[in-house]
């Protein structure tokens, strides 16, 4: 008798390779036949904003650091971080003591200065009496010279007299000059130390807001040790980077919408106000520094926010969502669906905008064209499609 080929196991194999034949051509079958659930959206007439996008951080044009100009021990902070401060006011001060001392001692070494003028003045007018008493003795004396009435050795003394008087009145002539040298030379070491006295208190160098605290009292600072950094409330901008390719569309004074990453679902307006002069070589970005003119309720310097520069605008135009352009090959096209199946169709485009696109060629107004379903992808270029209400 023959052994027959038939086997449990061999039963058991085919039945396993017809299970999965059948799951894969069902799956074709679901695939290929059964119809996908689709979204239509015609074609309307709207208004299609054309944008520039670029990313970047809200920064202040006006920021300083309020360092001092001397070294010292820092005995006061009277600003906190989030303080509003006007120009001039006082925000920090260090240990004086010897400052102040400096200033004392200038004080003094300028009075005795100007103590010696009125000295030297009596002096200058004694001087000058005798000098003119001396000059018309000596007058006298020439005259009686000439006439033979005395003697040589009595003109001698009179000239004598004479010079010795003029050279007194020229010497302390002279010593008030110097005096008064003195006197501006311990006024300049007055104004000096007291300059320094002065730096001994930080104050604000315009009105501020203080964005951080760096020291406090008990520190020792040096010149240029940053104590508070303060910036100016006058011009908040965002300084973002865009693309080099869109430098042509853009220009200073272009309306924008910020949205800060805190708050994307509010978008605040702002106005370009400055193009940067220069490209990053590795990113080929550029900076575009853009006014804030509307500040969210919480803001902080530094944070990121992505800013939409409009760049053109189109009204009553065909239009369709964004998201329902597909790319093949570089062209730009839609589904539709055609006999129950969904094609894909090449369009035209015209103005690009965040949300909507201007169809220019192949597409009329009031067709439709295929979109997902939330959570599903597009279906493929000639399956069935079934529209569900959007």
């Amino acid at each position: 008798m023959m052994k027959s080929f038939v086997t449990p196991r061999r039963v058991k194999i085919a039945i396993k390779v017809f299970l999965v034949l059948g799951v894969i051509a069902f799956a074709v079958y679901f695939m290929r036949f059964s119809p996908g659930e689709v979204n239509l959206y015609p074609v309307t007439r709207g208004i299609v904003v054309n944008e520039v996008m670029g990313t970047g951080t809200l920064e202040a044009r006006v920021r300083a650091a309020v360092s001092p100009k001397i070294s010292g021990l820092l005995t006061e902070v009277k600003a906190d971080q989030n303080d509003r401060v006007v120009k001039g006011q006082l925000l920090a001060r260090l240990d004086d003591s010897n400052l102040r001392r400096q200033v004392e001692l200038a004080e003094a070494e300028l009075a005795v200065a100007r103590a010696a003028l009125p000295r030297l003045d009596a002096e200058i007018v004694a001087a000058t009496a005798s000098a003119v008493k001396a000059r018309e003795n000596f007058e006298r004396v020439v005259a009686l010279r000439k006439g033979n009435v005395i003697a040589q050795n009595e003109l001698e003394q009179a000239t004598e007299s004479h010079d010795v008087a003029k050279a007194t009145l020229s010497r302390i002539q002279a010593a008030r000059l110097e005096a008064e040298r003195n006197i501006d030379r311990a006024a300049a070491a007055l104004r000096y130390a007291q300059a320094q006295w002065s730096d001994a208190e930080l104050r604000a160098p315009f009105d501020a807001l203080v964005v951080r605290r760096n020291r406090n009292p008990g520190d020792v600072v040096v010149p240029g040790g940053s104590i508070l950094d303060v910036i100016s409330l006058d011009q908040l901008w965002v300084s973002a980077w865009v693309d080099e390719t869109a430098m042509a569309r853009l220009a200073v004074g272009q309306p924008a919408e910020i949205v800060f990453r805190s708050q994307p679902e509010i978008s605040l307006p702002g106005r370009v106000a400055r193009l940067g002069a220069e490209t990053d070589r590795e990113t080929r970005e550029f900076l575009v520094d853009v006014d804030l003119l509307q500040l969210p309720a919480n803001w902080a310097v530094g944070q990121r926010a992505e800013v939409y520069i409009r760049t053109g605008r189109r009204e009553n135009v065909p239009t369709i969502p964004s998201q329902l352009v597909l790319w093949r090959n570089g062209q730009s096209g839609v589904l539709v669906a055609r006999d129950g199946q969904a094609r894909w169709r090449p369009v035209k485009l015209g103005l690009t905008g965040r949300t909507h696109v201007e169809v220019t060629e192949d597409l009329k107004e009031g067709e439709s064209v295929i979109g997902a379903l939330p959570g599903r992808e597009l279906p493929r270029d000639g399956r069935r499609v079934e529209a569900v209400k959007p």
